[in-house]
């Protein structure tokens, strides 16, 4: 379904816990998140902490969409 959007000239993130798996389905854009059970943030911080975490990692999906890519490129995402 990846390829059908981009092919249709909608870029797209793949925000994930297992990366090899969005390699594996060709996501274009992949950006890792944190754990299976918590993708976009650690419950044991502090609201804080957590609201950071997750803006980092929203900010890097939102840099991936702007970026041109030719192959698959993981993003990583700078705490």
């Amino acid at each position: 379904m990846v390829k059908e959007i981009e092919r249709a000239g909608l870029p797209v993130v793949h925000i994930c816990t297992v990366t090899p798996i969005s390699m594996t389905v060709g996501a274009n854009r992949i950006v890792p998140a944190i754990a299976i059970p918590h993708p976009l943030g650690n419950p044991a911080l502090t609201m804080e902490e957590e609201k950071h975490i997750r803006r980092k990692i929203v900010e890097t999906a939102l840099e991936a969409l702007e970026t041109e890519v030719d192959d698959q490129t993981i993003f990583d995402v700078k705490y």
